[in-house]
């Protein structure tokens, strides 16, 4: 596990809680400014520090939220990766178990071999002879769905990117992790611990800003049951697995959260759904690795945003390329937002996208997949 910083604001500069303070105080002046932004960065830098205080004490710390800082995480938990994931504001670049080798072992690692070639035959037998599917794609939907058996703690590595309000924030809820009622999270302390001593020694915790942090905490877990409603927002729940979640937090205008639900239940995937010998030993194989919280677990998902963004989200993951779960359950949501709105202007608007994938509905496509049902959403794979 290692960390290091890879850009900040400050091009150039040390990563000092002085050098973000100089810049969070100037910008702070501008609510109060009466000439220009350069007339209050002429002011004496003793006056532009108390100011940087000042807000720190009235909790604006919004100003902070002007300077970013990039992050590199090697070999941290995927878990951990989603637990920062699902906060605002950030960006991520993250290592996909869908496209490259993942660093496991054990039963994970056998398991892993022993359905990736499963699926490498099952998806010759059936799409062999469509021009979409050339060896590497074939290798890589395998891979893909081989994946459900690699733990939620597998190793992956990530460039992260916040502000340094953000960052402080994250700090101080990730010192207190193990006090933390999901033990999902809970298993993330060491983690957290070496994460939180990076930051100390580069000195980019702010105590003032740290200690004031919002008490809400990390918002991955659900503490409550959200009831359905499609309207001008929208809110919805359904099972998942842990890939599946990973991949809709990328749709960061959407909010998530998570639950564990009483009876642990394994995504099956649809291209062994009607083989019932198929579908036994996938399930008797994710036993095998339940105690390691398998991707493959499913989890009760709550999703909520506005149909503006929920549209977006269906411009990129109703495709032959995207997650056969993810898709199948976007479609699943727009059918169930057509059948429950009562707004008639939005549900015309949704309609105009239930056609099939996203290229049915105007959006253009620079790579076509001229994979029919993929265009229909009626692939297994």
């Amino acid at each position: 596990m290692e960390f290091e910083v890879y850009a900040t604001t400050n091009f150039g500069a040390e990563n000092v809680p002085e050098k973000f303070n100089k810049m969070g105080g100037e910008l702070a002046g501008i609510c109060y400014m009466s000439g220009t932004l350069q007339d209050v960065i002429n002011k004496p830098e003793s006056k532009t520090l108390r100011r940087a205080e000042m807000v720190k004490e009235n909790r604006h710390h919004s100003v902070f939220d002007h300077e970013y800082i990039t992050l590199y995480l090697q070999d941290v938990p995927k878990m951990f990766a989603m637990l920062l994931n699902n906060e605002k504001v950030y960006t991520t670049s993250e290592k996909s178990a869908r496209y490259t080798k993942m660093d496991v072992k054990g039963i994970e690692l056998d398991l892993f071999v022993k359905w990736k070639e499963i699926f490498v035959k099952l998806i010759n037998d059936k799409y062999g002879d469509v021009p979409y599917f050339d060896n590497k794609r074939v290798e890589k939907l395998a891979q893909e769905n081989a994946r459900y058996f690699m733990s939620v703690y597998t190793n992956t590595s990530l460039a992260y990117t916040t502000s340094f309000r953000q960052l402080n924030y994250l700090y101080t809820w990730l010192k207190d992790i193990d006090k933390h009622p999901s033990p999902l999270i809970r298993k993330l302390k060491s983690t957290a611990d070496c994460f939180c001593d990076f930051l100390e020694k580069q000195r980019l915790v702010d105590h003032k800003i740290a200690d004031l942090a919002d008490e809400r905490g990390f918002s991955l877990i659900g503490k409550k049951d959200r009831v359905e409603y499609f309207g001008d927002v929208y809110s919805t729940k359904y099972l998942g697995s842990f890939a599946e979640l990973a991949q809709a937090q990328r749709h960061r205008t959407l909010n998530y959260e998570m639950k564990e639900i009483d009876k642990k239940s394994y995504y099956i995937p649809k291209i062994i759904q009607n083989d019932d010998f198929l579908k036994s030993k996938w399930l008797e194989d994710m036993i095998k690795v339940e105690d390691l919280t398998p991707q493959g677990q499913l989890v009760q998902i709550y999703e909520r945003g506005t149909p503006e963004n929920f549209i977006l989200k269906m411009k990129e993951r109703l495709c032959t390329c995207a997650q056969l779960e993810i898709n199948d359950q976007t479609k699943a949501t727009l059918e169930k937002y057509i059948e429950s709105t009562d707004d008639l202007e939005l549900k015309a608007t949704l309609e105009k996208y239930n056609k099939g994938a996203r290229c049915t509905s105007g959006f253009k496509c620079n790579t076509p997949c001229g994979f029919k049902e993929g265009i229909t959403l009626e692939r297994e794979i």
